[in-house]
């Protein structure tokens, strides 16, 4: 053919039957998006398209003469040949892959899934099958990531609604084992025991954080951050983590920029995968965390999905230890599945962590093979404000002084147990159940009101609700919030909504009295 370039016909007659419409027909072949490949009868390869050879990684001259099958799995080859003699006795226009799992095979090796369309020609030199093939890799791979989102967005509603739940009953908990403890001398022997029970509710508190980061359901304090000042103040806590026999290494860019996230969750994704990375090197290796910026573009947002173009800044931690599997790299952000023996793991590290990045709006991928190591990318939205000044310590607050507060809260445990707290902590206390119970109170109360606390998630009427009533007879009556969940009217995705206080559950009576203090202070 004079043009080596374009897809040739190895049958001289039914080339012949084309020879007034040649140039149109290879534009027309060269121009399409699937492979185009026909055979004759016996299954061998009369004609192919530009696309058939990008596809399979085969030139024009390795497959003219081949039979089909060179293009299938090994494992479908020999049932193919009988299905290719079925459909040449009834050859029909026939779609196939659809609802159904098809493969080719390239060059290589390398398998990939396909869909085809089946067609055919009548020739006078016989019947030719003509199948029109499409990659649908990328669309596999967003389909798989579609499912896993799915899937793990089902699960997080759940955690969080379980984090929430448990939360109100870890309040009531370590609320009155807290009053024990008040009461106990050292020397008491049931001292012991109140203790190891504030030890398990506290061990249980954390539990439902990791629940709520996972679920993207846990209180951020976003400020713009560099990424590298963060890293460098855990340096010192890494190497006591992972230990002297493993070796620790950065490669942070000078250059790399600023985002908008909570530093302290940044810091607890960075703490999660060193305790990981450190677990998969039991005899020791290198630990190394590297940033930079990068640029997520069209074709990484095509099949990481969720992702919107743009820049951003990518930590990197990276280890040396025994990597991951394919089945087991596609459920590591799954929580509670660990590969860890019992009794060593969780199995929320790393949901922790995907958590953590997903609601600061990032990205989170993982290349990882067994024996080579596994290396975590962290991919957070890059901003251009300057660092956020970090907010002072909180101080000590003095008890209260018998100013009055409105407890509002439909759990009876929890809001019984509140008003106890602000009663040993020097205030004096209204009660109510829900918001109409609490406007009547208000209505009928001539005194000052200085504190609004109230738990945001009740029936009827929420918190805030509430407190836009009751604030306008009473504007100088300062709000706190209370709840052990973070979808509702105060906080969305997590973030507070300007000038709002707010207490999450399980909250001690040292950190309830902070609160309180520094809120009637401002």
């Amino acid at each position: 053919m004079d043009n080596p370039g374009q897809p040739d016909f190895t049958n001289t007659d039914m080339l012949g039957s084309f020879q007034k419409s040649e140039k149109m027909v290879l534009a027309l072949l060269d121009s399409a998006t699937q492979a185009i490949i026909s055979t004759d009868r016996t299954g061998r390869i009369v004609l192919t398209n530009r696309r058939a050879h990008e596809m399979f990684g085969y030139s024009q001259d390795e497959l003219l003469g081949e039979k089909i099958e060179i293009l299938l799995p090994d494992s479908k080859r020999a049932s193919h040949r009988g299905d290719r003699e079925d459909y040449f006795q009834r050859p029909r226009i026939r779609p196939m892959g659809i609802g159904v799992d098809l493969a080719g095979r390239r060059k290589d090796g390398k398998e990939f899934p396909v869909e085809v369309s089946l067609s055919y020609l009548e020739m006078p030199e016989g019947v030719f099958a003509i199948a029109f093939v499409s990659d649908i890799s990328q669309r596999k791979q967003l389909e798989d990531q579609l499912m896993h989102a799915q899937k793990m967005e089902a699960v997080g509603r759940l955690a969080g609604g379980v984090a929430h739940d448990f939360n109100n009953m870890l309040t009531v908990i370590s609320g009155y084992n807290r009053m024990i403890l008040d009461e106990l001398s050292p020397l008491d022997p049931l001292r012991g025991y109140a203790e190891e029970i504030l030890k398990a509710a506290d061990r249980a508190g954390a539990l439902t954080n990791q629940l709520l980061a996972f679920s993207r359901r846990q209180i951020m304090k976003p400020r713009v951050i560099n990424v590298n000042a963060v890293i460098e103040q855990t340096e010192k806590m890494l190497r006591r983590l992972i230990g002297e026999d493993i070796q620790l290494e950065f490669g942070l860019k000078q250059e790399s920029g600023n985002i908008r996230a909570d530093p302290g969750h940044v810091e607890q994704a960075i703490m999660n995968l060193a305790v990981n990375a450190r677990d998969a090197m039991p005899l020791g290796g290198r630990l190394t965390l590297e940033t930079a910026n990068t640029q997520l573009d069209e074709n990484y947002a095509k099949t990481h999905m969720g992702v919107v173009p743009g820049e951003f800044v990518m930590i990197a931690v990276s280890d040396t230890g025994i990597g991951m599997d394919a089945e087991t790299k596609r459920r590591i952000f799954e929580p509670f599945f660990t590969t860890k023996e019992k009794g060593k793991g969780t199995g929320l590290g790393l949901a922790t962590v995907y958590g953590i990045v997903k609601q600061a709006g990032g990205d989170i991928w993982v290349y990882s093979e067994p024996g080579r190591g596994t290396t975590f990318k962290l991919y957070f939205p890059r901003v251009t404000e300057a660092i956020t000044d970090a907010p002072a310590a909180e101080r000590e607050s003095p008890q209260g002084r018998n100013e009055t507060i409105l407890v509002v809260e439909d759990e009876k445990a929890v809001r019984d147990l509140t008003v106890r707290m602000l009663q040993r902590l020097g205030y004096s206390v209204l009660i109510a159940s829900g918001g109409a119970e609490a406007i009547e109170i208000s209505g009928s109360h001539p005194q000052r009101i200085a504190l609004l606390l109230t738990d945001v998630v009740m029936p009827n009427m929420s918190g805030r609700q509430l407190a836009d009533v009751l604030t306008v007879t009473r504007p100088d009556m300062k709000v706190i919030y209370l709840s052990g969940y973070t979808e509702n009217t105060v906080i969305h995705h997590g973030v507070l909504d300007a000038g709002i206080e707010f207490l999450p559950k399980p909250f001690s009576r040292e950190v309830l009295a902070k609160k309180i203090r520094d809120v009637l202070a401002k």
